[in-house]
């Protein structure tokens, strides 16, 4: 089932392509690499929700897979991800304004299940896992009367990521759970998927 469902993908992908592939490659191996962008929101949850409000992401990825290894796939992911801070942290501290800025570098794997539906439209439930490095920008400021100096932090985390969806081919929605030490989140995006590259 896992390769009806693939073959799907590479035909829908073939259709969309065919207009810009140049020449016929050869047929000894069926070969996919996909883009996709997306956006979303993040909450955060434990530590990180006391001092940190809902926030939004901002991604794109890089795919890729072939007909020895479906229907895994395996990507590259950049990020872009803000977190303003919370009003009750601003009431209960001396911060003025704090915000955590998160710029993620991820690799991992996704796995594209049985379609739950395969009539006009597929709807195929996806699982991905990944690992990533990520840049943190951290800004401190705090209120005039509490006589601290303003600072930002910048550094660097390893953290992971465990997400679930389904998939429409072209759009997919996906809930994750993003686990940073001190900053844990889930999100929720909303991505468009599309073939570069393709090869049958």
């Amino acid at each position: 089932m896992e390769r009806k469902i693939c073959s799907y993908i590479f035909i829908l992908a073939f259709l969309l392509t065919q207009n810009v592939m140049a020449e016929k490659p050869p047929a000894s191996k069926a070969v996919g690499l996909f883009f996709a962008t997306g956006v979303g929101a993040r909450f955060p949850v434990g530590q990180f929700a006391n001092s940190s409000n809902l926030g939004y992401g901002l991604l794109v990825d890089f795919s890729y897979t072939d007909s020895d290894n479906l229907p895994f796939f395996v990507f590259a992911r950049f990020g872009y991800e803000q977190f303003p801070g919370s009003q009750g942290f601003y009431e209960e501290t001396d911060y003025s304004n704090y915000s955590t800025t998160i710029v993620p570098i991820s690799l991992g794997a996704r796995y594209y299940f049985s379609p739950l539906v395969e009539s006009a439209v597929l709807l195929i439930p996806v699982l991905e896992i990944s690992a990533s490095y990520s840049y943190f920008n951290i800004l401190n400021e705090f209120k005039s009367d509490a006589n601290k100096s303003n600072y930002k932090d910048d550094l660097w985390k390893f953290g992971g990521t465990v997400s679930a969806g389904v998939s429409m081919f072209i759009l997919e929605i996906l809930g994750s759970y993003t686990y940073y030490e001190s900053n844990q989140y889930i999100s929720v995006n909303l991505n468009v998927r599309l073939p570069i590259y393709v090869n049958l």
